[in-house]
């Protein structure tokens, strides 16, 4: 029988505040439980944060319980970890860069229905946008999202196919032009000129950053606002990049893998983990790092931090359900303007 999952919606004071866990103290007669080790598999953009995250965790929890906990991190294209861990690949907790990839995992049996529901803002403890890098001087004069549809401007941004961050590009493309009073003809008109201009889809969001910045292709990139902090702060890109209104919300979700951490006995330090996220420490790590956090907490410490936009979220469009039903499902809209791009 499985262990059941313990909601921390009940663990939330007036604010948003997340109280702390209850761990009973080790009396003299006991021993230190066994070490147990953690496997987090993530998109790539996340591995910055999770590096220091692992090891604020770990201590915090040796600390509550005199347990000794090792965390790793399995990072690439969400939508290829995600087919990883249907394939195998053992994680304890995803970290992944939408919620139809947890939802993919659930439907394989792995992750219990109702996983949303199990942490505050629907188990989303980070958010992003979608940002444009554009070359120094900014040459071809990208200004606006409809300065992306010309020939003349090659554009890198990652396959929707591989990367949970491109289908963030896809919906930041056809939104700009909905969200905005225009149809989804003139939406599908504007994306598949977008897609004329890539010469190359690289597969996550990673690579494409490496093929735009150190690879110096292409005059423009479409990323994660993340991936260009992250950039900047390592002095591998200087020019400002650019955030244009409206822009897509992304909601990045994180939960435990019911079936693995069941059968490996580590639910509960998987858990806690999970719950750790939404921590005062852990969302100024994910805001040092670029991500948008979700707490009251965090959203304080990240006052000034960020540009102020219009955004609309997937549920504008019906929820992931319909985006994949309508845009990435074999012969959608992706596909079909895939082929007319080829």
């Amino acid at each position: 029988m499985q262990t059941a999952r313990v909601s921390l919606a009940a663990a939330l004071l007036a604010g948003g505040a997340v109280l702390p866990l209850a761990v009973a103290p080790l009396t003299q007669a006991q021993q230190p439980p066994k070490p147990q080790s953690l496997t987090v598999v993530s998109y790539a953009v996340t591995k910055s944060a999770y590096d220091q995250i692992f090891r604020l965790f770990a201590a915090d929890w040796k600390k509550k319980t005199g347990q000794s906990v090792s965390l790793k991190g399995s990072y690439g294209g969400s939508g290829s970890q995600t087919r990883a861990v249907i394939d195998g690949l053992e994680a304890d907790v995803v970290s992944l860069a939408m919620a139809a990839d947890v939802t993919k995992i659930q439907q394989a049996g792995l992750i219990q229905p109702g996983w949303e529901k199990e942490n505050p803002y629907n188990s989303t403890p980070i958010n992003s946008t979608v940002a444009v890098f554009v070359r120094p001087g900014n040459p071809k004069k990208i200004n606006s999202w409809k300065d992306l549809d010309n020939k003349d401007v090659e554009v890198v941004l990652a396959n929707p196919k591989t990367s949970g961050g491109a289908r963030w590009n896809f919906l930041a493309l056809w939104g700009a032009v909905t969200q905005a009073g225009g149809t989804d003809a003139q939406a599908r008109k504007f994306i598949t000129g977008v897609y004329k201009n890539a010469d190359v889809l690289p597969k996550d969001a990673r690579e494409a950053t490496d093929l735009f910045v150190k690879r110096r292709q292409g005059d423009v990139l479409l990323n994660w606002e993340t991936e260009a902090i992250l950039a900047r702060r390592k002095g591998e890109w200087t020019t400002p990049y650019k955030l244009f209104s409206p822009n897509v919300l992304t909601e990045q979700p994180v939960t435990v893998v019911d079936r693995v951490v069941d059968r490996r006995g580590t639910r509960r330090v998987a858990e806690a983990f999970v719950r750790f996220l939404y921590t005062p420490a852990a969302q100024r790590v994910f805001v040092d790092n670029g991500f948008r956090p979700v707490t009251p907490a965090g959203k304080a410490y990240a006052k000034g931090k960020f540009q102020s936009l219009k955004f609309f979220r997937v549920d504008d469009f019906g929820g992931w359900t319909a985006v994949d039903r309508s845009f990435f499902a074999k012969g959608g809209a992706w596909d079909q303007i895939f082929s007319r791009t080829r």
